[in-house]
């Protein structure tokens, strides 16, 4: 009798819980803000509207810049891209970083090409380490409840942001 109760009761608590995508309850923006290393590129997406976007049912992958990609950029630029009259611009850099679907390390070859939200192809290299544009990426495959986010040691553009 005891065990069977234990078990409605366990059974009634895991069925009351929240489903959770993969076993991860942040979504991209929440994972973004919580690794601390991304409050720039966190202000860019909030300054560009995108933050109900990437907190979305996705799946997402996000080649996120960290704070010292962003840095190593020419002095204002970044200020220059959150003034509100370049907010066409910096929403291009954005979803130029972002693939629609849920890309993995896994699933990268080399001279792969990728289909990004901004509407251009980002160019994956494979060979002597993984890039993105030229881009060097630092950490793969952190997974959030709706995509996964590469982090990435540059910040990319889109022919159309040059």
């Amino acid at each position: 009798m005891l065990r069977r109760t234990f078990l409605s009761i366990t059974t009634a608590t895991l069925l009351a819980s929240p489903a959770l995508a993969g076993g991860h309850s942040k979504d991209i923006v929440d994972t973004a803000v919580d690794a601390g290393s991304f409050t720039t590129l966190v202000a860019a997406v909030q300054a560009a509207g995108l933050v109900e976007t990437l907190k979305g049912e996705g799946p997402f992958t996000v080649f996120a810049p960290t704070d010292a990609a962003f840095a190593a950029l020419p002095e204002g630029t970044v200020e220059d891209l959150l003034k509100p009259e370049n907010k066409d611009k910096l929403t291009a850099i954005l979803t130029y970083h972002v693939v629609p679907g849920k890309v993995m390390s896994t699933d990268l070859t080399n001279d792969m090409k990728a289909a990004t939200v901004e509407g251009s192809e980002v160019t994956i290299m494979t060979e002597g380490g993984v890039t993105v544009d030229g881009a060097p990426v630092s950490t793969a495959d952190i997974e959030a409840s709706n995509g996964v986010i590469h982090v990435i040691d540059a910040v990319i553009l889109p022919a159309s942001a040059m």
